[in-house]
C-alpha cells in the first residue's frame, strides 16, 4: 500500500541547508602550526560532542573542552583557545537552492521543521544566517535533551510539526539519522546534494 503524500519536512541543517567550507579550517590549522583535520577530529569525537547536543554543557563549554583538548599539540593553552576561537567565529553558509526549497514547500501549505543535533548557540546561527523566518519548527537535540538517530528524537518532532510520522519526509545527510527516522515511522531520504531536489519536488507533488 502506497504511504500518503507527506504534509511536513523536517530538513536537517548542516550538510544538508547549512554547508561548511572546509578551507576555514584549514587555514587556521596552518596558521597555528596544526596537523590538518585535528580541530574537527577534537571537536567531533563523541566524548566532547554528545554533552553538548544533548544540552548537558553549553556551547561555550564545549568550546573550552576542545581548547585544553588541542592544548597538547600547541604547547600553550591560550594559543589552543585563540585557535579554536578564530575557527568558530566561522558559522557556515546557508545553500540557497535548500532555502528555496523550504520556500516553495511552506507557500504549498507544507510545515517544514528543520531536525537537527546541535548545541545552544542554534538559534544565534539561525539568526545570523537571517533563517529565524524561514522555519515553522525548530528541533533541537540540545533544547530536547535526545539527539538523532533516537526514536524519541524523531517522537518530538512530529509533535513539533502537529503531524503524525507517516506524513512526515526526513531528509538529512547521514545513514544513521535516516535510517532512525525510518524505524520511528517517518518517510526519509538520503541527501546527496541539490540535484536531489528535483526528486523531492516530485515526491511532494506541490
Amino acid at each position: 500500500m502506497a504511504r500518503e503524500r507527506a504534509t511536513a519536512l523536517l530538513v536537517d541543517f548542516d550538510g544538508v541547508l547549512r554547508r561548511w567550507d572546509p578551507a576555514v579550517a584549514a587555514k587556521v590549522e596552518r596558521e597555528y602550526g596544526l596537523s590538518t583535520g585535528v580541530l574537527g577530529e577534537i571537536a567531533m569525537s563523541w566524548g566532547l560532542l554528545q554533552p553538548v547536543l544533548t544540552g548537558r554543557v553549553s556551547h561555550a563549554e564545549w568550546v573550552s573542552s576542545v581548547a585544553d583538548a588541542l592544548t597538547p599539540s600547541v604547547g600553550d593553552p591560550s594559543r589552543a583557545r585563540a585557535a579554536v576561537q578564530e575557527w568558530q567565529r566561522y558559522r557556515g553558509e546557508v545553500v540557497p537552492e535548500v532555502l528555496a526549497f523550504i520556500r516553495e514547500a511552506r507557500a504549498a501549505g507544507i510545515r517544514v521543521g528543520l531536525g537537527t543535533n546541535a548545541t545552544d548557540l542554534l538559534d544565534a546561527d539561525l539568526a545570523a544566517l537571517e533563517l529565524t523566518d524561514e522555519l515553522d519548527v525548530v528541533v533541537n537535540s540540545s533544547a530536547i535533551g535526545v539527539h538523532k538517530p533516537a526514536r524519541e528524537y524523531f517522537q518530538a518532532a512530529c509533535v513539533a510539526l502537529e503531524t503524525p510520522p507517516d506524513r512526515v519526509l526526513f531528509i538529512d545527510d547521514e545513514d544513521r539519522a535516516v535510517s532512525g527516522a525510518r524505524v520511528a515511522g517517518l518517510s526519509a531520504y538520503r541527501w546527496n546534494g541539490p540535484a536531489d531536489l528535483r526528486y523531492l519536488r516530485a515526491a511532494l507533488a506541490y
